[in-house]
Parts: C-alpha cells; structure tokens; sequence
C-alpha cells in the first residue's frame, strides 16, 4: 500500500517545519509530482495562449496576401498572382502546423488535469511525453523559443515519470511516441486540417501554376 509515503511524495509534507527528514532532503529536494503537474498546466496554458495569438497574426498575413492574388489575377498578372499565391501557401503551411500543436497540445492539457493519483501518471503522461516530444519537432522550425521550451517541458515530465516508476518499482518507462501518443497526433492533424478548410478560402489560382512558381 502507498499511503501516507506516497501522499507526501505526491502532495508534499502537510507540515513545513522543522528539519527536512534525512541528509537527502538537505540538498536540493525537488518538488512535489503535483506541483510539478501544476506548473506543467500552466506552461501548456500559457504556450496555447501564443499559439493563438500567432494563428491570428498569420490568418492576417493570409487575407492580405489572398487579397493581392485576387488583385494580380483580376489584373490578368499571373506571374504576380503565381508569387503571392506561393506566399500563401507557404503561411497556410506554417498556419497548419501551428493549429495542429495547438489542438495536441489541449489534449495534453486535459490528460494532465486528470492526473491526480500514482496510476494516472501512467495512463496519461507516459502518452503526453511522447506527444510533446514529437511537437518540438514540428514547431522547430516556425517558433524555435516554443520548441525550447517543449523540449524542457518534455524532460520534466519524463522526470515525474521515471520518479513515479522508481517510487512503485516500475522501471524502463520510455519517451518514444506511444500508440496512444501517435493517436492524439493524428487527431490533432486531421482537425487542423478541417480547420483550415474552415477558415481558408481556396486559392483563385491553379496549383499547376503554384508548383511552377515554387
């Protein structure tokens, strides 16, 4: 049984004072799992929070340039019409791939409000460590600083999972994308790919004329 052991591991000590037990807790003692949960939310929060700004920025950058193909093409310009339309498939790339970190990344956010005892830990963040991982990849090279700070977030919650293993005796946790893991990807992908369907018109030029100009 984990009982009272596991609760201060989990939650932390409910008394603070007095002298930390052992000379372990004299160097450096780590935070509770569920206060390192707690800031993990928030960093996720607060990552969607840019997210969303950013899409709204390129969705500007998007009408703009939609409205010059539509101008160079009424124009009878297609060289013009051919440059902006590639301009805007270029952002609607970017665009794509940012909906689609976005929507995992509130997947994440909703596994980790779950997490709220030892067999959680398991069940919801060994697949959200795998997840961040693989979004690191993708935002590279779109937002560097975000790909940083996943790559952070990742290495701190396979902490809490190695940490959560070696307290139960569970070793050999991985951070390789899980089954589950890979499915909450290709969720995210196909909703940003319906989203973008949504929200974007389709280019008044033909991709014939697109790929001859990229």
């Amino acid at each position: 049984m984990l009982g009272k052991d596991f609760q201060k591991y989990w939650a932390g000590p409910e008394e603070k004072n007095g002298i930390v037990s052992g000379i372990k807790g004299a160097f450096k003692p780590k935070e509770p799992l569920k206060y390192r949960l707690v800031q993990a939310h928030y960093q996720i929060s607060s990552m969607i929070s840019r997210l969303d700004a950013y899409i709204s920025r390129m969705q500007e950058r998007d009408k703009t340039l939609f409205e010059r193909v539509v101008e160079a093409q009424m124009a009878k310009d297609t060289a013009r019409a051919a440059m902006y339309a590639n301009e805007v498939a270029e952002v609607r790339k970017i665009t794509k791939q940012l909906i689609m970190t976005q929507i995992a990344l509130e997947q994440v956010e909703l596994r980790l409000e779950t997490v709220s005892e030892l067999g959680d830990v398991f069940v919801n963040l060994v697949p959200v460590v795998g997840v961040i991982n693989e979004l690191r990849n993708v935002i590279r090279g779109v937002m560097p600083e975000l790909s940083v700070e996943l790559g952070e977030l990742g290495e701190g919650l396979q902490e809490v999972v190695i940490e959560a293993g070696d307290f139960t005796g569970v070793s050999g946790i991985s951070a390789a994308p899980t089954a589950e893991a890979r499915k909450i990807l290709e969720e995210a992908a196909a909703v940003a790919e319906q989203k973008m369907k949504e929200k974007f018109p389709e280019l008044p030029v033909s991709s014939s004329t697109i790929s001859q100009k990229a």
